[in-house]
């Protein structure tokens, strides 16, 4: 049942179904994600179960300000306060010291919590719903099946589970790709997924180099998202370069059929049976338009998806991690 995420009735509706322990989908400025009350553990498992992911796999807990950050986390380094400041509500998680005893399931049972406040209107305001009800953070992994590719509008939630999850309507999603996540549990900034945020960016708001996660000899914590595979859709993703690809097409000549191309260069063919979209020029708005075009892709039911390898500029990596994974699966 999709409603709409504008009406304040709506809002009342989801955040007393979450806090009845029920699932509801709703709109962030990333993608939408699938919602439980991250401190009932029995709630969260609804998740894990209708999303088929593995349960030691975290999720991320969303929360409407800063101030809930201390109902989970038991510390929060100064870098991290200051990574806070600079991005929330937007598209960064942060990966802190989980509090004994609390949103163990919604953490994949690790001793860190992935904390994030969203930017979107209706999030906001399903989050300040929830907390008047005694639901101070929502676990929201993307709601799709595990391992394809993440909603970016509410169709595409129905899409996946039907009409009978509650999805609030928020509109299509501005970023369309998964939030930053950066680890600060273990005493410097370290990115485990890339997105929008820049690394320059981050580095110049927390004061601090950002690692990476094979730099340190402790382990770094799991985290959404970071599979080798995932963000796949049906259709088998490959990445080349535009010389590779227009090779293919002309080997392929006037036979090609069951083929989908997204590429910022314009590409030739002699098959009637290609499909070809424009890859925008822009990394932001490339990301914003990513996961809504696998998904047409899917739909049109091709068989091979062949993608123009994105720059290998700052402002793209969250697109060519999303893009590599989805290759990769």
């Amino acid at each position: 049942m999709i409603l709409d995420g504008q009406s304040a009735a709506a809002i009342e509706q989801a955040a007393q179904a979450l806090a009845q322990g029920q699932l509801v989908a709703f709109p962030t400025e990333t993608v939408y994600g699938l919602g439980a009350d991250a401190a009932s553990d029995e709630a969260v498992a609804r998740i894990f179960a209708a999303k088929g992911r593995p349960s030691d796999h975290p999720l991320i807990v969303h929360v409407p300000d800063a101030a809930a950050v201390p109902r989970f986390a038991a510390e929060v380094p100064l870098f991290a306060d200051k990574l806070m400041q600079a991005f929330w509500p937007g598209p960064l998680t942060l990966i802190l010291p989980r509090r004994d005893g609390v949103a163990a399931a919604a953490a994949g049972g690790q001793a860190t919590i992935g904390l994030r406040c969203p930017s979107h209107r209706v999030a906001h305001a399903l989050l300040l719903a929830c907390a008047a009800r005694g639901v101070h953070g929502v676990a929201g992994p993307s709601a799709n099946q595990f391992g394809r590719v993440s909603p970016t509008t509410a169709q595409h939630v129905r899409g996946e589970f039907g009409d009978g999850l509650l999805v609030l309507d928020g509109g299509a999603c501005q970023v369309g790709i998964e939030s930053t996540i950066v680890d600060c549990s273990r005493g410097v900034p370290v990115l485990l997924r890339p997105g929008t945020l820049t690394r320059q960016a981050i580095e110049a708001a927390c004061g601090q180099p950002l690692r990476s996660p094979h730099e340190l000899e402790q382990p770094a914590p799991r985290a959404s998202g970071t599979l080798e595979a995932h963000y796949a859709p049906y259709a088998r993703v490959r990445l080349m370069d535009a010389k590779a690809l227009q090779q293919a097409l002309d080997v392929l000549g006037a036979d090609a059929a069951g083929i989908a191309t997204w590429s910022r260069s314009i590409l030739r063919t002699r098959s009637a049976n290609v499909l070809r979209r424009r890859m925008p020029d822009d990394a932001a708005e490339t990301a914003r338009q990513l996961f809504a075009v696998l998904r047409e892709f899917d739909a049109q039911g091709v068989k091979l998806i062949w993608i123009e390898q994105p720059p290998d500029l700052p402002e793209w990596e969250g697109v060519r991690d999303r893009l590599r994974r989805a290759a990769a699966a």
